[in-house]
């Protein structure tokens, strides 16, 4: 049997479901409202090209925006229209297809982010 730091009490009669991560009644839990204020990146942003476990195609990604979850889609809907490619943003990275870190370093700057180009 696993035993892991975040197993423990799930339900309790007194007060009904139970976080996992604070240890708070549901209705009394701060997790969500404390991950909210946490800023995602450290205000650098890195910008990355990256082709490695992709097939061998390129993809630039864009790393430490300090940006909540609707604002950086809404960066990354920009950054791809700008470059006229295609792409996502998953778990506070921004993923462009094809190698425009130039043209994402040059909007990003426009738009008052610190941006640098990191790796190679």
């Amino acid at each position: 049997m696993k035993s892991s730091s975040k197993s423990g009490l799930v339900y309790s009669t007194d007060g009904g479901r139970m976080c996992p991560e604070c240890r708070q009644v549901l209705t009394q839990c701060v997790c969500k409202t404390v991950a909210k204020t946490l800023p995602v990146g450290d205000g650098v942003v890195r910008v990355t090209l990256v082709t490695k476990g992709r097939g061998g195609k390129s993809v630039t990604i864009v790393k430490g925006l300090a940006l909540d979850p609707l604002a950086l889609v809404l960066l990354g809907k920009q950054l791809r229209t700008a470059c006229g490619s295609g792409g996502t943003v998953k778990d506070g990275v921004i993923e462009v297809q094809g190698d425009h870190c130039e043209r994402i370093i040059e909007a990003l700057r426009k738009d008052g982010h610190s941006a640098k180009r990191a790796g190679g």
